[in-house]
């Protein structure tokens, strides 16, 4: 408000300078040399005469006017009282009393504004002039953030040992009454979309201390020994207000190993990521500063940044199980009619592997798509339809498809579905679809019945199967290939080299693991494999990886040419209806079995 205020002033002052400055007024009397003038006085030209200074005025008396400069003739007033002129005298004119104080004024009032504005600009900090060290750490207050614990769900473990950060910093002598000490530093670990963030703000909404929020790439500027300045600063802040926490959302932008930047020792990151070291853990020690930060990489941090003494705990926040997808559909729900048919037990169950903002991302869809029907409230349908569009992709319902594209479309579908329906341990089928959907022309979900955190190899090998399905039903019933089976082949192939290379699953190569992966710490990213292995046993890798798909190939085609019926009876289905579910396919399956002949 001041600075707009301070703006508009600067403003009106130039304009008014610059007005007074032109403002010239017009010349609407001839000008007369002073000799000339004389001359007229002496003939008796002249009728009337205004003298103001050195300006005379006047009027002949043909109507004409004239104006001239005096120089200096003392005996001007007698000649023209002599010629019977009628004689004016005006005194100077004296400018306006606002035009003198601005005129002696002006440059001063400027210049004072001018130093305000800019000192003012230097306390708000960020990116304007001479503030490039100051901290962009915003200070949380209680009363500003509506999160708490409640609204955290999914990932009790994590809320427990936070809760006890916090219940450490508003009562220390109920731990340090046994010799304990609060912790500097807490780490908080997990896969995009697990509520790290929440967390933090939850933590920010139940302490009663002060909490400056700040991210990572806030610290990094193209300005050398900005990041180090903002450090200093940040902690200096905070030593003001502790006891209190800091949050650093996204560390790994500033706290990447060391020696893996393009400048070396030199680099802008590296100096900031030292600086945030000695802060955190120095000479001298910061009492009563906690530090929480955030990431989804922790095997890019620097290693003297996780050692006990700046980050003493690293609290994992993991992808909730149905328990906590149960929990956290509650939450989300809570401000969301539903109908008297939503089972949220049966939404979770269908939704494994869904982090909880993939769970809020599902129950808004759900929302957007009852209002979208004019409903009053959102029913189970919506949520279905919800779960479809977020795990298979909007339908693509537009795209035109030729007769014989939906042909091998529905068969490619149908051997997916039947392999995966008659293989024994395999995921149940959630859907099959020949609506295009994303960049596929149809699609065959599976969904687990629980949570899978570790995978057989005959799990693998049925996975294969699958996979391979569709390709096997393309050359059985149709009697060619097609380049839709290109993806299947994709991660068949890449899922058999893991099973060989990574995982130890093949005979004849043994448990052990083949190739060492290189990772470019500074890109933060698998950019190699290092071949550690003979030029032998990398063809016996290879034998494996063929052997492994081929052997799925031929199992899935023997499951089909077995069942060839059911696969006609499935595929036509999905021409005719374009999508059918699990239940679905188990009547196909069960209709065609009880009329196939003896």
């Amino acid at each position: 408000m001041y600075k707009s205020i301070l703006i508009w002033l600067l403003i009106g002052m130039s304009i008014l300078l610059l007005f007074n400055l032109f403002n010239v007024p017009q010349k609407s009397e001839k000008e007369l040399i002073f000799s000339d003038f004389v001359k007229k006085v002496d003939s008796g030209e002249v009728d009337e005469v205004t003298i103001k200074e050195n300006n005379i005025t006047g009027r002949l008396k043909d109507g004409s006017k004239f104006k001239t400069y005096s120089a200096n003739y003392p005996d001007l007033v007698k000649e023209l009282r002599d010629k019977n002129v009628r004689i004016i005298a005006k005194p100077p004119d004296q400018p306006p009393l606002y035009m003198t104080i601005l005129i002696s004024w002006g440059p001063i009032i400027f210049i004072v504004l001018i130093w305000v504005f800019f000192m003012r600009q230097m306390q708000m900090g960020g990116n304007k002039a001479m503030s490039f060290g100051k901290a962009k750490a915003k200070l949380v207050s209680e009363k500003s953030v509506k999160i708490t614990f409640a609204d955290v769900a999914g990932i009790e473990e994590a809320k427990n040992e936070v809760q006890e950060i916090i219940e450490f910093l508003r009562d220390p002598q109920k731990f340090s009454r046994l010799g304990g000490r609060i912790p500097k530093g807490v780490l908080l670990v997990g896969s995009p979309g697990s509520g790290k963030t929440l967390l933090a703000r939850a933590i920010a909404g139940e302490a009663a201390v002060p909490f400056f929020s700040i991210s990572g790439s806030d610290f990094v500027e193209m300005f050398v020994g900005v990041g180090a300045s903002r450090v200093r600063d940040l902690f200096e802040q905070a030593k003001k207000s502790a006891p209190c926490i800091i949050f650093i959302d996204e560390i790994d932008a500033v706290g990447r190993h060391r020696g893996a930047g393009l400048g070396g020792g030199h680099d802008e990151r590296e100096q900031t990521l030292n600086q945030l070291l000695v802060e955190m853990d120095g000479f001298e020690g910061k009492e009563g500063v906690i530090i929480i930060a955030a990431t989804n990489r922790p095997d890019v941090l620097d290693p003297a940044l996780l050692r006990p003494g700046r980050f003493d705990r690293q609290i994992v926040v993991p992808v909730p199980d149905v328990k906590g997808r149960i929990e956290i559909l509650k939450v989300h729900s809570k401000n969301i009619p539903l109908a008297p048919d939503v089972e949220l037990e049966k939404i979770a169950r269908g939704t494994p592997g869904f982090s909880g903002a993939d769970l809020a991302n599902l129950i808004n869809e759900a929302a957007l798509i009852a209002a979208r029907r004019s409903k009053d409230k959102v029913d189970m349908a919506d949520f279905e339809f919800a779960k479809d569009k977020v795990l298979m992709g909007v339908e693509r319902r537009s795209m035109v498809l030729s007769d014989e594209e939906k042909r091998n479309t529905a068969y490619h579908e149908a051997g997916h579905a039947l392999v995966a329906k008659l293989t024994p341990g395999t995921d149940p089928i959630h859907k099959v679809s020949i609506i295009p959907r994303g960049r596929a022309l149809g699609i065959t979900q599976q969904l687990p019945l629980d949570d899978r955190y570790t995978y057989s190899k005959d799990y693998l090998l049925k996975a294969l199967n699958v996979l391979l399905g569709g390709r096997a039903a393309e050359e059985l019933a149709l009697s060619h290939m097609t380049t839709g089976a290109g993806n299947d082949l994709e991660r068949a192939t890449d899922l058999a080299r893991k099973m060989v290379t990574e995982w130890g699953m093949s005979e004849k190569l043994g448990p052990l693991t083949f190739g060492k992966k290189e990772e470019q710490i500074f890109l933060g990213r698998e950019i190699a494999r290092h071949k550690d292995y003979s030029e032998k046993t990398a063809v016996d890798i290879d034998e494996e990886v063929k052997r492994f798909v081929i052997d799925a190939y031929e199992n899935a085609r023997k499951l089909l040419r077995d069942n060839k019926d059911l696969l006609e009876a499935v595929a036509k289905t999905l021409l005719e209806r374009e999508t059918i579910d699990g239940p679905d396919l188990d009547k196909i399956i069960e209709d065609t079995r009880s009329v196939a002949p003896a």
